[in-house]
């Protein structure tokens, strides 16, 4: 109510002698709500107060996600030029070199888990370039086979007899150092082949989301300006949020769960190479890039934003984040047997990563939902 309207009602009934009560009361009526007016209309200039993401989305979309994938085309490129080397001479040496091609290719793709959407998705890359565990049965079976293994023929098998852990199984098969003379001329032809067939998918990736290509790049940029994808900006900034869910909760629930409930060593993801703590840390670094919104440069990150809104919030959820990081790190490796002989060290991983999840599902991701965005 209008504060002349009580001002006129107050006057008119004091005119026709009503209680002075009433007079009172009105004017009090007046006095209270002339100030919570104005404390409602600060109130108001407050809410509809929107925060602008796009320079946050732009960085993501290419500080973050396309670097990622740059670098992760890159070393599977290394990666590829290691293998036809040791094809070439079969030296230790060379194996050595190309099993740390492998790690170093392994380290962006790990981190890119944290944004697992898009292209990598909707084009089958991610089960194409990581499906786990290898069928050890399966694999075996091409490699007693006649075909020839051409790139062509390997990309044409099932997810599971190519990729990372195809290659990974030819280059360490055992955990153990592997010796290069036992490699057969039948395992160096198809790592080549299955290695070809990964750098075509990284290639693909990275194409996907650079301005030269698809420029999947521009569509999370242009978020909420005729994006057909993210029609808001609200949408792609919770679109980033439920990629760090995802990847945290594989971590915590499936990769570093799974084989540690049913103490298998069959479940363990890169199990050949003894990289799997490497891989789970990394899978969080992801997460860390993605909220501080950098790679090899930085970026205004998700952290801005919920500084903004939430100080408190921001400094407790990179606390945790380090702290998850650091208690995978903390597993003594190799992985598959901690699962049995350090359960410790892997449930306080777990409980880390957990709270990672949590706090994105409970805290973040509801305060983006609740937030204007222009």
């Amino acid at each position: 109510m209008k504060l002349y309207k009580i001002w006129t009602l107050f006057d008119a009934a004091c005119k026709s002698k009503l209680a002075i009560g009433m007079c009172c009361l009105l004017l009090a009526s007046a006095f209270v709500v002339g100030c919570g007016s104005d404390e409602d209309d600060k109130q108001d200039d407050a809410q509809v107060e929107a925060f602008d993401a796009t320079t946050m989305l732009n960085d993501f979309a290419n500080t973050v996600v396309l670097a990622t994938y740059i670098d992760l085309d890159d070393k599977a490129g290394e990666l590829l030029v290691a293998v036809r080397t040791l094809a070439a001479d079969t030296s230790q040496a060379n194996l050595e070199k190309a099993q740390q091609a492998w790690k170093a290719t392994r380290k962006p793709w790990e981190q890119s888990e944290a944004f697992l959407f898009g292209p990598v998705d909707t084009q089958g890359l991610d089960p194409a370039l990581d499906s786990w565990p290898v069928d050890h049965v399966n694999l075996q079976s091409v490699l007693d086979g006649n075909d020839t293994l051409t790139v062509d023929f390997v990309s044409g098998l099932e997810d599971t007899q190519k990729g990372f852990h195809t290659i990974e199984f030819l280059l360490f098969r055992d955990g153990n150092q592997r010796k290069a003379s036992d490699i057969t001329d039948r395992e160096l032809e198809y790592l080549v082949s299955t290695t070809e067939n990964l750098k075509e998918s990284t290639f693909q990736l990275r194409l996907a989301w650079a301005p030269e290509g698809e420029n999947f790049s521009n569509t999370v940029a242009q978020a909420g300006t005729g994006s057909a994808v993210y029609p808001s900006q609200s949408a792609a900034v919770q679109e980033m949020i439920n990629g760090m869910i995802v990847i945290a909760d594989e971590v915590a629930n499936g990769k570093i769960s799974d084989p540690y409930n049913e103490s298998d060593t069959t479940l363990v993801e890169s199990q050949f190479s003894f990289n799997s703590i490497s891989d789970f840390q990394d899978n969080i670094r992801g997460i860390q890039n993605v909220y501080m919104g950098k790679f090899m440069t930085d970026g205004q990150g998700l952290n801005e934003f919920v500084n903004s809104k939430d100080a408190d919030l921001d400094i407790r959820f990179q606390q945790e984040v380090q702290a998850a990081i650091d208690a995978i790190g903390a597993i003594p490796d190799p992985f598959r047997d901690s699962i049995t002989s350090n359960r410790g060290a892997v449930q306080a991983a777990i409980d880390a990563v957990g709270k990672v999840q949590q706090t994105l599902e409970q805290d973040i991701l509801p305060l983006v939902q609740s937030s204007e965005f222009n």
